[in-house]
């Protein structure tokens, strides 16, 4: 079509519609003058200021300064071409300065010269925000442009803009828009360094900048596989093995874990915790994501957090039989060193810092205010435990005290003030002792004088390594003995006693020992051994002399050892069987050896001999001892100290016997042949075994409601323990009672089988009567209860950690109730067998989860019913973590 000119009258009635829309030039001026550059006033953070091209500027300012409106200097339409790299991506030139290259105008001094000017035709805006970058507020020219690429495709990069002040989040949810992820797929990034290496971003809260990402990196974003793995946690040697695993389908849930290496402590308390359901929906649809908490100094960083909830997602995928929680046990190691290596454990012990680690890395508190513990101090306790509550809910507040924190009510009375102290303290689990019957089966061993008659005085020795140990006193507790001693009780005269105040019988204690050569340079030297069993006797005070202790010795040892024949007495072996000069004569000692340790504490105390087995002494008493002294003598005495290792002389031999400045220890001294020759070993371990050896104390069983019954008893406090009296203002030994005041959504009750006490270490195998279903605590609650809500206090069995063995070895496996099917199934770490209920209550209940029966119906689906998922994020890079993207 031909192009018509316009009239000369058109033409002057558009120009005259030109003036009256543009402003005179100097009001331009002044308009654009007043907002230009902020003047007057502080830059906004999040303020839009825009670019224009400094020629442009100038040109037009020229203008208005000229004056003259219909001047062939105006600048024309807004052109910032100068300031473009190219005209298809529009991106800005590197290096542009302020004032030479461009200048920046607030948002409505643009919107005045586009009005006025308009914008060059297909240019955009050059919008830019203001910043608030630590210490300063600027304009933002140049954002970070980042390339963002899909995990599973590393070569496709779509190129997107972010201000330093963007989110992750933002840089999150930009990818998962490019590339077409859908709402319910869990999604987390990772960034490319300037090495090649890769690291997480798991902290999608912070910023472009706090994340130091820079203009050109690469930002991966990863998908999680639909068996709850990561593509970058899977081995290319596992490819096809995983690629197995998502085809199998099984029930969620139903899925063993692989033992480690004595790791059944952690699977079973993984299996517990994975069958409660809420805490299981939590991580199943997500809402821990926006609930991680990376800035919490008694966290984890989040990193206990994801690791357990990367297990929940496998392990209730449906896509695995079983799984191998490698990850999980490095990062428990990491972050509690007891855990480190591969020695066994305790579940309940890994459970408490789970839940303490879940807690802290999920608390909704970010930062703890101080909060000052309040005594009741006469108040009612409802107000007292509504308050105690709320500040514990002001520090602590996450998915972990919403299911499984109660509340208790602590009671202190001073013994002397009768100062009633009333606190309200919060609870995690029940640890409730199993009442103990104070009956105890010891086996002992008993060395007669005589047994053919009653004995009228006995003494009790624990004995090891051949040495007394221990020499008790009478009015000693039982408590003192542990069960693996070896206690021996032995006959002594109705006479005797131990100490040199006493004129009737003295008790000796007596040590064998054999003579055997040690190497040195010329065999001289010799060593003595001991063996045997030691033995206490009766010797009388006024006939106590070498030559008499050694006929009675000999008598006491007459059932094992043999005596000399009239043929041996002929023998020709003088120098081995000299007569009683070869004894020898020590000289007086005048006090006792200050390295004796005495009675009390006589010997070593790092284990006890396995086998030890008390001779029967069947030797006639004092009134039947020789008094002819055969010419030959068997073997030497000599005095030594308690642990019969070093020779002593505290014997003086007169006239009158012999007497003693401290307790003797006696050793017989055997040379090895005479030993061999006379010395019956079979026969001096040899033993009658009473009927009543073998004998069991029965363990009645015990109800749970007991176990908890105990839990709420008045106890006075241990002495390690005191309690420090505000009123008499030092500490006391107070009665304290714990009663229960709130329970939590799931209990969680720990049986205590494991006592250790400074006397014994022991794990009682009582069984404990749990109920699977209708567990009433409505009597245990002291708070004022709702009649018309009885479920609140009526609990059904959900999971079972059991332990089975002894104190120092034991495996662990656990009974649970699946959420979704209702069956029971028994976990034996990779192991996974379905179950019926009578199978569940055994001697090796452990640690018990229950759950409230409102949460059970709160928890069941409802018919057309479906939860939206929690927009996916991550979380605060750990430098342990790397990508593998090949």
């Amino acid at each position: 079509m031909a192009a018509v000119a316009a009239s000369p009258a058109a033409a002057a009635e558009d120009q005259e519609l030109q003036r009256e829309a543009v402003p005179g030039l100097e009001s331009q001026r002044r308009q654009i003058e007043n907002g230009e550059n902020g003047r007057g006033r502080p830059l906004q953070a999040g303020e839009s200021w825009f670019l224009v091209e400094q020629h442009w500027y100038q040109k037009w300012e020229e203008y208005v300064q000229g004056g003259d409106q219909d001047s062939s200097t105006s600048p024309g339409c807004i052109n910032n071409a100068g300031l473009f790299e190219d005209q298809v991506n529009w991106r800005l030139k590197k290096g542009l300065v302020e004032g030479e290259d461009y200048v920046l105008l607030p948002a409505a001094a643009w919107h005045y010269l586009v009005n006025w000017y308009g914008l060059e035709h297909g240019q955009p805006p050059v919008e830019r925000k203001v910043v608030e970058l630590p210490g300063i507020q600027k304009v933002e020219v140049y954002p970070v442009e980042l390339l963002l690429v899909q995990h599973s495709d590393m070569d496709t990069a779509h190129t997107a803009q972010f201000s330093h002040t963007d989110s992750l989040d933002l840089v999150l949810h930009t990818a998962r828009e490019q590339f077409l992820v859908s709402p319910q797929e869990e999604t987390r990034l990772w960034i490319k360094n300037a090495e090649g290496s890769f690291e997480r971003l798991c902290n999608t809260h912070v910023t472009v900048l706090d994340a130091a990402l820079k203009t050109g990196q690469v930002v991966i974003m990863e998908t999680r596989n639909k068996d709850g793995t990561w593509p970058s946690a899977q081995p290319h040697a596992m490819n096809s093995a995983t690629e197995e695993e998502e085809d199998f389908q099984g029930q969620p849930g139903i899925c063993g874990l692989t033992n480690l290496g004595n790791t059944c402590f952690m699977n079973s308390a993984l299996q517990c915790l994975s069958n409660v359901p809420q805490l299981t929906e939590y991580f199943l649809k997500n809402r821990y994501l926006e609930e991680l908490n990376f800035c919490n100094p008694l966290g984890m960083k989040g990193e206990i957090a994801e690791a357990y909830a990367d297990l929940v997602k496998q392990a209730w995928s449906g896509h695995h039989r079983s799984i191998v929680p490698h990850v999980f046990k490095t990062k428990v190691g990491h972050f509690a060193s007891q855990f480190l290596g591969y020695q066994q454990h305790d579940s309940q012990e890994l459970l408490s810092f789970l839940l303490d680690g879940l807690h802290e890395d999920l608390n909704r508190v970010k930062k703890k205010e101080y909060v000052e513990l309040c005594d009741a101090a006469g108040r009612p306790d409802q107000e007292v435990a509504q308050e105690a509550w709320q500040n514990h809910k002001r520090r602590n507040d996450s998915v972990i005290v919403d299911t499984f924190h109660g509340l208790f009510k602590s009671t202190l009375v001073c013994p002397d003030c009768g100062n009633v102290s009333v606190t309200f303290d919060p609870f995690c689990y029940l640890s409730v002792p199993l009442p103990v019957s104070h009956k105890r089966v010891m086996e002992v061993f008993f060395v007669s004088m005589d047994p053919r008659r009653k004995p009228e005085q006995m003494m009790v020795a624990d004995v090891f390594s051949h040495r007394f140990y221990k020499i008790y006193q009478l009015e000693e507790s039982l408590s003192s003995i542990l069960d693996r001693d070896d206690i021996f009780i032995y006959e002594v005269s109705g006479r005797a006693a131990i100490g040199e105040n006493s004129r009737e019988d003295v008790v000796l204690p007596i040590y064998l020992r054999e003579r055997t050569p040690a190497r040195d340079y010329n065999n001289s030297y010799y060593g003595l051994m001991l063996f045997g069993h030691p033995l206490l006797v009766s010797v009388p005070r006024d006939r106590l002399s070498w030559d008499a202790l050694y006929h009675i010795l000999l008598y006491r040892l007459s059932r094992y050892v043999t005596r000399p024949s009239s043929d041996d007495e002929d023998d020709g072996d003088e120098k081995d069987l000299e007569d009683k000069d070869t004894l020898p004569k020590p000289g007086h000692v005048a006090g006792s050896s200050s390295q004796d340790p005495g009675l009390e504490q006589a010997g070593p105390s790092s284990g006890v001999a396995g086998g030890s087995r008390a001779p029967v002494d069947n030797s006639p008493g004092p009134s039947h001892w020789p008094q002819r002294a055969r010419r030959k003598h068997l073997f030497t005495l000599q005095t030594v100290n308690s642990n019969g290792t070093s020779d002593r002389s505290t014997f003086n031999e007169d006239t009158h016997g012999v007497s003693f400045s401290s307790q003797p220890y006696i050793a017989i001294d055997w040379e090895p042949e005479m030993k061999k020759r006379y010395y019956d070993e079979v026969e001096a371990e040899g033993y009658v075994k009473h009927d009543c050896v073998g004998y069991v104390l029965k363990k009645a069983p015990v109800r749970l409601q007991e176990c908890i019954e105990l839990f709420t008893t008045v106890e006075t406090l241990e002495k390690e323990n005191p309690w420090y009296c505000p009123t008499c203002k030092q500490h006391q030994l107070a009665t304290k009672k714990l009663d229960l005041w709130m329970l939590p959504e799931t209990l969680i009750i720990h049986l205590k089988r494991f006592s250790y006490t400074k006397f014994s270490r022991e794990k009682l195998d009582t069984l404990v009567e749990f109920p699977i279903r209708d567990l009433d605590f409505s009597e245990f609650v002291i708070k004022p209860q709702n009649e018309s809500a009885p479920e609140l206090y009526k609990y059904d069995l959900i999971a079972v950690s059991n332990h089975y063995g002894g104190l120092r070895d034991g495996h662990y496996t656990t009974f649970a109730c699946n959420k979704d099917s209702g069956q029971w199934h028994y976990f034996d770490d990779n192991s996974v067998s379905p179950v019926t209920e009578n199978q569940i209550e055994s001697k090796a209940a452990y640690v018990l989860f229950y759950q409230r029966q409102d949460v059970a119906r709160r928890l069941q689906p409802q018919p057309g019913f479906s939860e939206r998922p929690a927009s996916p994020a991550c979380g605060i890079p750990p430098s342990s973590e790397f990508m593998d993207v090949n």
